[in-house]
């Protein structure tokens, strides 16, 4: 049974792992106060039936406007020095000229014609004067891309699929009838809950050696979600600043409860307690394959980000470690051994265990003293997750592909294949991109080249648009399965 999964949740994960085969199927808020209810969209004809295989939607560099956006001036604006990010120019520019609304809005309609999945979704818009309005929803792309370039928002969260459409939710007779029904089953990773750990940085600071505890906890917690659970379209995004974010998406997990959700998180979750300095990793022997995995991803890590560059044992900051010595006889014998030599590196440390330890100063038995050099290993490298998040189907979390405002950057997709490579101070910034549109000087096509394809955004919604396209793939393909059981009398559930 998995290392740290609750009894109650044992059979919630088993039957999640049993349905893994192939061919089965936030930001924490509360319903805050938010803007008065805005009265229902009104839908033009054109707007549900757009064309869904044009490339024109938002092709040219001067927007053309429309009657519901002609009071919006174009975005031709020069970016200077002193543009910020969050400036209502630059997110109208943003908007108007880089945001990728067509994908998108096929990513959460799962499909390519208008549909619940999409009009009954929850948008939730931090303006630029810091006002939150929850409950907002479109019922096509064309309709949230007027909405977002007349109100600029910095922050677009994304909630879930409501039973009605939540705009409508203040006129029901029974406040019950209103309520989630489905969500991708989503995970935050945050630096802050490495700061414990990590030497090089502190508060919202990142550098690559500390990004590297988050390449770690993408190796293994999607190793995890595609082989121990069956997910296939499992999409990591950079928050834009110091954290990453996953968004699973197949059908399987957008429609799972809330003790399932809870249940995935007991079976990943690993470090608990410890706050006063005390040991956080308690798990069964002989270890969960799941944990024997992910020491062996993590081993090579352990030697390098930690001992070689976050080197948190040095000089006299041995105390903890010395703590997770089981070894009273050992401890000792290390105690003294480092006080003599304070200069001592954390790489000399750590080989000094099994050193002393062979010289006899050990009273337990080495299989015990592996286990806990494992326990240590697990302790400095294993993933922090932020339970909070993704354990109920109502919460928010942020937008793909939206600005973070204090650092400028795009909140981009992370290719899992190719995480080592992923450097996240070298995601282009909001400002950059829009100077890259205006100092392009492609050669002239009779195809219309989009904006955002005459910058570095560039690889990014490629990946996107190749992820969502295996989505819509996966989900015509079983939908055409179900219509067919249906046509020919097949009354078992699919």
């Amino acid at each position: 049974m998995p290392h740290s999964v609750t009894p109650e949740a044992i059979p919630a994960v088993e039957q999640l792992i049993a349905k893994s085969e192939p061919g089965t199927q936030d930001m924490a808020m509360d319903d805050a106060p938010s803007a008065e209810v805005e009265d229902k969209a009104k839908v033009n004809l054109e707007d549900l039936f757009d064309d869904e295989d044009s490339d024109e939607e938002f092709a040219s560099s001067a927007p053309v406007k429309s009657e519901e956006d002609a009071s919006q001036p174009a975005a031709t604006f020069k970016i200077s020095d002193k543009s910020q990010y969050s400036d209502p120019d630059v997110m109208r520019a943003f908007y108007q000229r880089l945001f990728p609304f067509r994908f998108f809005f096929q990513w959460l309609n799962h499909s390519a014609v208008p549909s619940n999945d999409f009009a009954h979704r929850e948008f939730a818009f931090t303006l630029s004067n810091d006002a939150l309005q929850r409950y907002q929803s479109f019922p096509t792309a064309d309709l949230l891309r007027k909405r977002c370039i007349a109100d600029t928002p910095p922050r677009i969260d994304i909630g879930p699929v409501y039973s009605t459409n939540p705009r409508d939710r203040k006129t029901l007779r029974k406040a019950s009838a209103f309520r989630p029904i489905s969500r991708e089953l989503v995970f935050d990773i945050d630096m802050d809950a490495y700061d414990d750990i990590r030497t090089c940085c502190t508060g919202a600071n990142i550098c690559q050696k500390c990004w590297a505890f988050i390449t770690m906890s993408i190796k293994v917690v999607d190793v995890a979600l595609r082989d121990d659970f069956g997910f296939k379209h499992v999409m990591w995004v950079y928050s834009g600043r110091r954290g990453a974010h996953a968004w699973v998406c197949d059908k399987r997990a957008r429609e799972m409860d809330d003790s399932k959700r809870r249940a995935v998180y007991g079976y990943l979750e690993l470090l608990k307690g410890g706050d006063q300095g005390g040991k956080k990793v308690n798990v069964w022997r002989p270890l969960h394959p799941h944990l024997e995995r992910s020491l062996s991803i993590l081993k090579e890590h352990f030697q390098t980000t930690i001992l070689a560059e976050q080197d948190p044992w040095a000089e006299q900051n041995s105390a903890h470690l010395l703590n997770l010595i089981p070894d009273t006889k050992l401890r000792e014998a290390l105690q003294k051994k480092w006080d003599s030599s304070p200069g001592r590196p954390s790489a000399s440390k750590w080989a000094d265990i099994d050193s002393v330890a062979k010289s006899g100063a050990l009273s337990k038995s080495s299989k015990e003293l592996l286990e806990a050099k494992q326990d240590i290993v697990l302790e400095y490298t294993y993933p922090r997750l932020d339970a909070d998040v993704g354990k109920k189907l109502n919460h928010l979390l942020k937008s793909p592909f939206v600005v973070h405002p204090a650092t400028g950057r795009i909140c981009v997709p992370i290719d899992p294949r190719r995480v080592e490579e992923f450097d996240p101070l070298s995601v282009p910034k909001v400002t950059e991109l829009l100077v890259e549109i205006d100092e392009w000087s492609g050669e002239d096509s009779e195809k219309k080249i989009q904006d955002w394809e005459k910058t570095s955004l560039k690889p990014y919604i490629e990946y996107f648009r190749v992820f969502v396209a295996g989505l819509l793939k996966e989900e015509k393909e079983k939908g055409g399965i179900k219509r067919e059981r249906d046509e020919n009398g097949d009354v078992m559930e699919f």
